[in-house]
């Protein structure tokens, strides 16, 4: 009886030992082919353009294609259900936007997404304000204008809703209730690609975006920012006053993290970790991703899991306050 315990003891172990080499020898292997990157945002959005800053940074160390897949709709569910189906080899990596953490289920019944109990943690890459911008004849040229006009003449000042429930919507309805507002919401699917000729011929007064969604439409004149809404001024957008200055204690940044399927090797989880530590800790790539006011964080998997708890613990809250609703 002894004997076959201690024959099930030793066999037990070295089957763990043989499936911690092939896993460590997979990971060393790692990748040796493209790899898919699943954004759960639209083209041209700001997360998505974080998103191929992220793949172009990874392809470069891994001697691999990191091919970005927009799966955007319903607030990151859609991506997230394609993520979760995929072999969980690391060759499909996952990369939500706050938005799909921070989720009314009223919305989309399957979010808001949990780690590690949905996805695996490995990293952190990029937050972005959001940036609240005006068309340029509306002849609005600061965020107190704005909200003595919209007092003035409750529901006239229309704007764009990139994605309902997601953070740039959620930033819109914070701002109605911080400062006693109404606006006319018009909802666009597609990210603000969808909605930018609209808002740049003032057929729509005005959006709130990551600066990377809107910078074109900026430069070219066509829209106006009259405020960004991170603790404070940004140091490459001086001239651009934080909403708080308005609205004491008003914050709203956008970020995304890098996720896993569940049962994806520790030792691939750990590689792809490293890896996007590396990129985001470029300076090249910081000083690239500052003029478009995103900024990088590194964060390995346990750093990762616990800042999105914190996120989560902040917004879910807020969610009932604002009163979102399908």
């Amino acid at each position: 009886m002894w004997r076959r315990a201690l024959l099930r003891i030793v066999g037990l172990y070295l089957l763990t030992l043989f499936a911690a080499s092939a896993a460590f020898a997979q990971a060393n292997d790692y990748p040796n082919r493209p790899v898919t990157m699943i954004s759960d945002a639209a083209p041209g959005s700001a997360p998505d353009i974080d998103a191929r800053f992220t793949a172009e940074g990874l392809s470069k160390i891994w001697g691999q294609q990191v091919i970005v897949a927009n799966h955007p709709g319903a607030n990151g569910s859609i991506a997230a259900r394609f993520a979760s189906q995929a072999a969980p080899d690391g060759y499909t990596l996952f990369m939500p936007a706050l938005s799909t953490f921070a989720s009314s289920p009223s919305v989309a019944p399957n979010l808001p997404l949990r780690l590690p109990r949905d996805f695996l943690p490995i990293g952190f890459t990029i937050e972005n304000p959001m940036f609240i911008a005006v068309n340029s004849t509306l002849g609005i040229n600061t965020l107190p204008e704005l909200i003595a006009r919209a007092k003035k003449e409750p529901g006239t000042i229309s704007i764009a809703v990139t994605g309902v429930g997601r953070l740039t919507h959620l930033t819109g309805l914070l701002l109605q209730q911080r400062a006693g507002i109404q606006l006319l919401p018009v909802p666009y699917n597609g990210g603000p690609a969808a909605a930018m000729a609209d808002v740049a011929s003032n057929r729509v007064s005005m959006i709130i975006e990551g600066y990377s969604g809107i910078q074109g439409a900026v430069k070219a004149g066509q829209l106006k920012v009259i405020a960004e809404a991170s603790h404070q001024r940004l140091p490459d957008f001086p001239d651009v006053p934080a909403v708080a200055e308005t609205l004491p204690g008003f914050y709203a940044t956008g970020w995304q993290v890098v996720v896993a399927p569940p049962g994806t090797p520790k030792p691939i989880v750990d590689k792809v970790s490293a890896d996007l530590i590396k990129v985001m800790g470029d300076p090249d790539l910081k000083k690239r991703l500052g003029k478009i006011a995103n900024y990088t964080d590194p964060m390995n998997p346990e750093q990762t899991l616990a800042f999105v708890k914190q996120q989560q613990d902040t917004w879910l809250p807020l969610l009932d306050k604002i009163g979102l609703k399908p």
